[in-house]
């Protein structure tokens, strides 16, 4: 047997365009699977009318109109999947490269130049008297550089900011980790699932000297041989009591591991590691987690499933070992997208979460004709990893200050710290079959409303980048092979942000997106036009726009303005099978 796909997309906003390619020979014994894609953009444009918005142009950096800097890409991702099967055994071999040769950032002060990314998996499954058994064993490597990119060097090259120097910085990564798990059927009521994974992951983040006195002579050394292992076990049993009711339980027990060998600086006099290399950069955390889930169906229209779950998250290697408080360095660290600067920390304890929820779905006997589902949850998160902003130092090139502190319209320089916080929301989603006409086709409506509201109990102030209120209706059209939707996005304001961050607020806003399809019996044409109106918004999670020039310079990209969406965009795509 043989078979594949071949397809072709372009979207009008940002001159996006790529390709995809899938084949597939396979006999009875043995599949081999090839999947392949391409994608590239020039930057995207917002729409026309958010230039009512913000500080003025010039301070912006629009490149050129509407144009919004760093968000260009370029991407090409290979997999190659062989399967070799016997009886009731199948042993899987994965192959992935992905080689993105550059990607802007418009809400960091940095743009990913390369990345290349490559790994391999051995899967193992078996189906036995008993049950079934999986395994597997796998490793990836990753090298991964940053640096400016054109965008960034904008305002430099047209003379309104001074020369900048590149600042080349590099990661990189090795994944490798080994799991089973087994299901086992221990009769009708009863199924029970075993399991262990071990991960090892290591991380080297450094940057070559580079310009003049502030980052010379020395390689900055971000983190040194960063370590994160994982060594985790874990037992659920499921079991179903009657026909109505089904209840789970598990529990996992996971070993974190971390450390990280001595550090240095760009030089001694603005970049001193004493402190850090004289600390104690070994932790162990022992973490455990909890699901209690139970699920009642009392009839062909309802059912409902409450649970407890306990979830703990250590701290990752940036949280845990970034170490310098140059403001420089702090700029460089910043996971958050918010154009504020980062320091690590070395106490961190692993966050744990315990949630309690509920979900009611109702529909018709057929599931086909109508549905409501509704899912209120409520989480209190102890040792929540979050920032609080730094101080006391002084001196001229100190930025954990005390004016730290007080500012509020500007960047600032935080650390790394736990907190208690609460996390609440809800779900609500609704679906209707509408109509149906020989000669008009089927007509259907979907409404999926979303919001959740984040508390730092301990100060009182929210939690940062928690989406406000949103919902999406569609209305969808099917007859024949045509298939067709309308979909309105609508968002609420975010005014709830973080004040620690200064993080900004957001309008609210409503996109109308338009979709159409005609399917084949081996091809299929889509067309359609996003933000149809050529609304301007930003996104309440896009972050801070730092997308344009003199990013080195804190004071030099204007803060207050948010990454801009994009704006109207027309786009169609090709398939066909073979």
């Amino acid at each position: 047997m043989s078979k594949g796909e071949i397809g072709a997309f372009y979207r009008s906003n940002g001159d996006a365009r790529g390709a995809n390619l899938s084949a597939t020979l396979a006999t009875d014994n043995f599949s081999l699977n090839y999947t392949g894609s391409t994608s590239k953009a020039n930057n995207y444009d917002a729409a026309n009318n958010f230039k009512a918005a913000g500080p003025a142009a010039s301070d912006r950096g629009w490149l050129d109109g509407d144009e919004v800097g760093s968000t260009a890409y370029e991407t090409r991702n290979h997999a190659l999947n062989l399967g070799f099967k016997l009886d009731n055994h199948l042993l899987q071999v994965k192959l992935t490269h992905q080689d993105i040769p550059y990607q802007g950032f418009p809400n960091q002060r940095m743009d990913m130049l390369e990345n290349r990314s490559n790994s391999i998996n051995f899967i193992y499954n078996g189906l036995f008297d008993w049950g079934s058994l999986e395994t597997s064993l796998y490793r990836e490597k990753t090298h991964h550089k940053m640096d400016f990119g054109d965008d960034k060097q904008f305002l430099y090259q047209s003379g309104m900011a001074p020369p900048a120097y590149g600042m080349p910085m590099e990661t990189e990564g090795d994944n490798r980790g080994f799991s089973v798990k087994a299901e086992i059927n221990a009769n009708e009521r009863d199924l029970y699932r075993i399991g262990a994974d071990i991960q090892r992951y290591r991380l080297d983040d450094y940057w070559e000297a580079s310009g003049g006195m502030m980052m010379s002579p020395n390689t900055f050394i971000n983190i040194n041989n960063g370590q994160r292992d994982r060594y985790g076990v874990f037992a659920e049993w499921e079991a179903d009591w009657t026909s109505k009711w089904t209840t789970l339980a598990g529990i996992r027990h996971e070993t974190v591991k971390m450390d990280a060998d001595d550090v240095q600086g760009y030089n001694s006099t603005n970049y001193d590691p004493t402190a850090f290399n004289n600390a104690d950069k070994s932790q162990t955390d022992n973490n455990i987690d909890l699901t209690l889930i139970g699920r009642f169906t009392p009839s062909d229209n309802a059912s409902y499933e409450f649970g407890y779950a306990q979830k703990t998250r250590s701290p990752n290697l940036y949280e845990r070992y970034a170490w310098s408080t140059n403001g420089m360095a702090m700029r460089m660290v910043n996971l958050a997208g918010d154009g504020n600067g980062y320091v690590g920390n070395l106490d961190l304890d692993p966050e744990v979460a315990h949630t309690i929820s509920f979900t009611a779905d109702w529909h018709d006997a057929e599931k086909q004709d109508w549905n409501i589902t509704f899912t209120p949850y409520i989480s209190y998160v102890d040792d929540f990893i979050d920032a609080k902003r730094c101080s006391g130092q002084t001196g001229m090139m100190a930025v954990c200050t005390a004016s730290n502190l007080s500012t509020s319209d500007d960047f600032v320089y935080l650390q790394y710290d736990n907190v208690s916080a609460k996390l609440y929301g809800a779900d609500l989603s609704l679906a209707k079959h509408l109509y149906h006409d020989d000669k008009i086709g089927h007509i259907s409506g979907q409404a999926v409303f979303s919001y959740v509201r984040g508390k730092n109990r301990d100060t009182g102030d929210n939690l940062y980048n928690i989406m406000p209120l949103n919902a999406t209706f569609t209305l969808q059209h099917a007859k024949g092979a045509w298939h067709n939707s309308a979909e309105w996005q609508v968002v609420a304001a975010k005014d709830r942000v973080n004040d620690e961050r200064n993080e900004q607020e957001t309008s609210g806003y409503g996109l109308l997106n338009l979709r159409t399809s005609y399917q084949w019996k081996q091809a299929r044409v889509d067309f359609g036009i996003d933000n149809v109106l050529d609304k301007g918004y930003s996104e309440p999670l896009s972050g801070a726009y730092t997308g344009q020039g003199r990013t080195m310079s804190p004071d030099g990209v204007a803060w207050g303005v948010t990454v801009p969406g994009m704006g109207r965009s027309f786009y169609t795509a090709l398939s066909y099978s073979f």
